[in-house]
């Protein structure tokens, strides 16, 4: 077979294969335009930015966006999830073709002051557009104000009392006027004095507006131990902002503390090292520990003795329970009660536990 044969025949190949695979293109592209265009939900939002201008701070921002279906299959939103102080009231899961749903979200001014930009950002189906923001733009006027703060702080015994000051002003143009002041509880009081004297009125809302010194006494009997938070309500005459909360925060702490609260000995014999503890009482008075006095201590188990003496500490003493020597084998069932000047807990009872065995030879 001739060289010129083989170069003949390979080319006649080469041009044969081209021909069938430009065809083959050629009916794959003919066939990809005449595939139909999948159908998806498109996802048009009417107004992604709503623009509330100036608003009294206190008044709640109720906005549903418009979200509007222009694709040819359902839309799905898939969640809203709420930026910060900003609520998410409810939202339409499924949009039909050529209909419109809603996501209504919800803000809160109580908190805020000037210029606010709160967002929502909603996950959906349509696959150009999966995810979008909508947007809250305010400017929030407080019509009513406190200074030096919105809130008043305490870390107090129990039973101690403190009285702390804020100075309530006003933007309105009319008088204002505090008509009414409710509290958490009977360990609050509020007294209001309408301040007539220039050179006590702080340099804050409209000129010669009245000014109210609001004098706020926290604790006393009433006053439960731990954290404190809770509101009152100032309410006034302002048509923009007529409800007014001051914040009471902070912790109020027993007067001593007992360490531990239970004794248990265990099993013990009265001569082991175990048949003896120790209780501490420690006075959580930062300026005055050394007042705090416990007088004495006894118990209700026969067998058991309990001694007081104080500690080198201010304010701190140790009672000693002993199982005493001639103590009967059996169980130890019974309360240590402790006595002191405390006005609060004047007596701490705590309760003992344990089994005396026979001492081993």
């Amino acid at each position: 077979m001739s060289k010129r044969f083989v170069v003949m025949m390979t080319f006649a190949f080469l041009v044969a294969f081209g021909s069938l695979a430009a065809g083959a293109q050629e009916k794959s592209e003919t066939a990809a335009k005449a595939a139909p265009p999948e159908k998806a939900g498109r996802l048009t939002i009417v107004e992604p930015v709503k623009e509330y201008g100036e608003v009294p701070k206190g008044e709640k921002l109720d906005w549903s966006f418009l979200i509007k279906n222009t694709g040819d299959a359902d839309l799905q939103i898939l969640a809203a999830k709420p930026g910060c102080g900003c609520t998410v009231a409810d939202f339409d899961k499924v949009i039909k073709p050529g209909e419109t749903g809603k996501v209504t979200a919800h803000v809160d001014t109580t908190a805020f002051a000037g210029p606010i930009s709160k967002t929502v950002s909603i996950e959906t189906s349509d696959p150009s557009t999966p995810e979008a923001v909508l947007t809250i733009h305010a400017t929030v006027k407080p019509f009513v104000e406190a200074f030096p703060a919105g809130f008043v702080r305490y870390n107090m015994l129990q039973g101690d009392a403190e009285t702390q000051s804020i100075t309530l002003y006003s933007d309105e143009e009319d008088p204002f006027e505090i008509t009414h002041i409710d509290v958490p509880g009977d360990y609050v009081k509020v007294v209001p004095h309408k301040i007539e004297d220039p050179a006590s009125r702080v340099q804050a809302g409209r000129a010669n507006q009245n000014q109210y010194r609001l004098d706020i006494t926290v604790g006393g009997p009433d006053a439960k131990i731990g954290p404190l938070a809770d509101k009152i309500h100032i309410a006034t005459n302002s048509k923009h902002q007529p409800d007014f909360f001051v914040s009471v925060t902070g912790v109020i702490r027993p007067t001593f503390r007992v360490e531990p609260t239970t004794v248990n000995f265990g099993e013990v014999a009265p001569t082991d090292p175990a048949a003896t503890r120790g209780i501490i009482l420690r006075s959580n008075s930062l300026k005055t520990p050394e007042m705090f006095n416990v007088t004495k201590a006894e118990t209700s188990i026969p067998g058991v003795t309990a001694n007081v003496k104080p500690t080198d500490h201010k304010g701190e003493y140790e009672v000693t329970l002993q199982v005493a020597k001639n103590a009967k084998p059996g169980d130890l069932d019974g309360t240590v009660k402790i006595y002191t000047n405390d006005k609060i807990n004047p007596v701490v009872t705590l309760p003992v536990k344990g089994v005396v065995k026979v001492a081993t030879k």
